[in-house]
C-alpha cells in the first residue's frame, strides 16, 4: 500500500485518521490561512486543504507514489469565518456571538497524488445554547479555547455550550471520517475494512 502523509499538527486530526485503521505518518504543512477578499467560507475552506496538502508535498522526496492529506475547519457565523482566538476577549467575544444560535461549521479535505487532487466540503450545523459572560471567560481559563476555530472544542469541554448537531460529529472535530474513507478509496488507500485483507 502506498504511504499516506497527513499534512496537519491537529492532534484531533491524527486520532480520528488512527481511529478508522488508517495508517499514516504527520507532517507539517505551514501555509498563510488568510481569507482572500470576498472569498466564500467554503472555498476558503478547500482551497485551505488542497494548500496544505500541497505545502505537505513539497516537503517530501520520494521516487515511490504517496498521498498526502490535507484539512482546514472554518466556524462561519452568518456568512463570517470565525478564525482562531487571538486573546481572551477575541475568544469571549466569539462564544458571545455563538451563544443561543446555530453556526456553521465547514470542513474541507484534500488527498493529492502527483498531479491529483481530489477534495470534498462537509457541512455541518451546531446549536449552541445560550453562555454568560462568566461562563465564557472560565472557559478561556482553561486553555482548550486557544487553537480551536471559533474559540471552541466539541471534543472536550466545549461540548457543555452544544445543544445540538445536524452532520457530521468528526467533520466539526477536524476531519470528516465517512468522507475521508471515502476519499482515500479513491487512491488505493483502505481504511480498517480492508485491513485483514492487505
Amino acid at each position: 500500500m502506498k504511504p499516506l502523509y497527513l499534512a496537519s499538527g491537529s492532534p484531533r486530526r491524527r486520532e480520528l485518521l488512527t481511529q478508522i485503521g488508517v495508517p499514516f505518518s504527520a507532517i507539517s504543512a505551514d501555509i498563510d490561512e488568510t481569507p482572500l477578499p470576498e472569498e466564500p467560507p467554503s472555498a476558503y475552506v478547500e482551497r485551505l486543504a488542497r494548500g496544505k496538502a500541497e505545502a505537505g508535498r513539497r516537503t517530501l522526496v520520494s521516487a515511490q507514489p504517496f498521498c498526502v492529506l490535507g484539512a482546514d475547519t472554518a466556524v462561519v457565523l452568518d456568512g463570517k469565518i470565525l478564525g482562531k482566538p487571538v486573546d481572551e476577549a477575541d475568544a469571549c467575544a466569539m462564544l458571545m456571538m455563538l451563544s443561543g444560535k446555530e453556526h456553521e461549521v465547514l470542513t474541507a479535505i484534500a488527498v493529492l497524488e502527483g498531479e491529483r487532487c481530489e477534495s470534498r466540503v462537509v457541512r455541518s450545523l451546531v446549536r449552541f445554547r445560550r453562555i454568560g459572560a462568566a461562563e465564557a471567560a472560565a472557559y478561556w481559563a482553561s486553555g482548550e479555547p486557544r487553537d480551536k476555530a471559533g474559540g471552541y472544542g466539541i471534543q472536550g469541554l466545549g461540548a457543555v455550550f452544544v445543544a445540538g448537531l445536524n452532520g457530521s460529529y468528526s467533520a466539526v472535530v477536524g476531519l470528516p471520517v465517512c468522507e475521508t474513507a471515502e476519499l482515500l478509496g479513491h487512491f488505493g488507500i483502505p481504511c480498517w475494512q480492508n485491513l485483514n485483507a492487505q
